[in-house]
């Protein structure tokens, strides 16, 4: 018996196990293919705010952003590489948001180079993706196995017919459901990043028309480049890698002059988002026996997601987009708040949202 089981081992779900394991928890991980075997192991995982003007989304990053920073330097230091952001507008709109952006924030600017548009230099960093969700799950249980059925009888989770957990935590990304619920629908984001040689050298993290890390002996990191239309379940055809390739060295040549390049390593991977950008955090509606409640009223503005029925102790994290690594260490702190002491998460997060607009459709 486990205290909790995770499905799901890229960026969200391994900071869930870091998280529970911290507060003493028996934790296993499933995935089917390994640990930041997907989108987590293909992302740049540049730890960035989101410059853009006023809204909830940017809030939650800027919180996250300043979280997540900290959580780095104070719990993994060794994977972290501090380095100076430079964002460059790519056309007149982001100029004026940039602009506006300036005027408003807390974070700290720093002197910029010249640049033909609207810019900005924040002090910021980067994670080594994959050894960080290793160091991450390294306090749980790790099992390489498909989560195709879920079970809840008498107050305990029956997982694939074997094993069990009082908690169950889906981080499943953008692939099938486990449970089925319509309407819980993610968007598939699919990542290409390289690993180029080169004799440019760079002295930022710049993000433009494309992320390129700092030179480190002579290497630089391009990507992620995004693709909404390749999904590996549903495309008949392969992912083009050389397209992807020249995609992303045509992107990172308009913000730095790229010489005598050699790419060295591809990753790709699928990322996960939600239609309205926002992360989902917290527990699932049971939608069947929710919709039977004669007694809710679900034609109204501001539903009451306290009148919904809910598969019990099981809750899911999803939708970051490609602000996993920002987000998933913030996220993971509410999370695990609200599975061991019931602090409410609140309701921009909660994949409550989407059924309360699913119903009032029906």
């Amino acid at each position: 018996m486990y205290d909790v089981v995770i499905v799901g081992a890229g960026i969200n779900g391994c900071a869930c196990a870091h998280e529970l394991s911290k507060a003493g928890k028996r934790i296993v991980l499933f995935d089917k293919e390994g640990i930041a075997s997907g989108g987590s192991g293909a992302a740049g995982a540049f730890i960035s705010p989101k410059f853009s003007k006023a809204g909830e989304l940017k809030e939650i990053l800027h919180t996250a952003f300043k979280y997540s920073m900290s959580f780095y330097e104070k719990e993994f230091p060794k994977l972290l590489t501090k380095s100076k952001l430079l964002h460059i507008a790519k056309n007149e709109t982001d100029d004026a948001i940039l602009r506006i952006y300036k005027e408003d924030t807390d974070l700290e600017l720093l002197n910029t180079p010249d640049n033909e548009r609207e810019s900005l230099c924040i002090n910021a960093g980067l994670v080594n993706a994959r050894p960080l969700c290793l160091a991450m799950a390294k306090s749980a249980q790790f099992i390489k196995e498909e989560v195709l059925s879920l079970e809840y009888d008498d107050g305990v989770w029956l997982i694939n017919e074997t094993y069990t957990a009082k908690e169950v935590i889906l981080a499943t990304g953008a692939y099938k459901q486990i449970l089925p619920e319509p309407y819980i629908q993610m968007r598939g984001i699919w990542g290409h990043r390289i690993d180029i040689e080169t004799t440019s050298t760079n002295a930022h993290s710049i993000h433009q028309f494309v992320s390129i890390s700092p030179s480190t002996d002579g290497k630089l990191a391009i990507g992620a480049t995004h693709n909404v239309h390749y999904h590996p379940q549903t495309s008949t055809e392969a992912y083009d890698v050389q397209e992807g390739r020249k995609e992303l060295l045509e992107k990172a040549s308009r913000s730095l002059k790229l010489e005598n390049v050699k790419v060295v390593k591809d990753y790709t991977g699928l990322r996960s988002g939600s239609f309205d950008y926002m992360p989902l955090v917290g527990s699932l509606v049971l939608s069947h026996e929710t919709l039977e409640n004669k007694d809710i009223h679900f034609q109204t503005k501001k539903p009451n997601f306290q009148e919904y029925t809910y598969y019990p102790h099981l809750t899911m994290i999803n939708g970051s987009g490609g602000y996993g690594f920002v987000l998933a260490p913030y996220l993971a702190q509410i999370l695990t708040e609200n599975i061991l002491c019931g602090k409410e998460i609140p309701k921009g997060l909660q994949p409550a949202r989407f059924f309360g607009r699913y119903a009032k459709k029906l």
